[in-house]
């Protein structure tokens, strides 16, 4: 078996493919593929209107390991945001001054490019 990452529209996948050689018989019926580790889905968009002033993007393009923070909760400057894993290297995105979190535009498991809008801040 060897494992792969896939991104489809932005979101990654992990999937295992098992590798045959040329006298293997195909399988019988296998069941779908189930990605190992779908995102969670985004979370519900915040009220129109309620979107921070303060937009904090990713640093790096890479994969989202964590997200950190909550709608509503209060966070002061440099404190974690969200975690970005790129090259085998989680690297936490933090909050540039004290604020409080207005909308969270990731989920985990999300791919994203550099520049990506991943939180709002009030």
């Amino acid at each position: 078996m060897k494992n792969f990452r896939i991104t489809v529209n932005g979101t990654a996948y992990d999937v295992q493919v098992e590798e045959m050689g040329e006298n293997a018989a195909p399988a019988a019926a296998a069941p779908a593929p189930v990605a190992a580790s779908a995102p969670a889905p985004k979370k519900a968009a915040a009220p129109a209107g309620a979107v921070g002033n303060i937009s904090v993007k990713a640093p790096m393009p890479g994969t989202v390991v964590n997200v950190v923070v909550t709608t509503g909760q209060s966070v002061k400057a440099g404190d974690d945001l969200v975690f970005i894993e790129a090259m085998k290297m989680e690297t936490p995105v933090k909050a540039p001054q004290d604020a409080t979190v207005a909308t969270i535009e990731v989920s985990k498991g999300e791919a994203v490019d550099s520049g990506k809008v991943l939180v709002t801040l009030n």
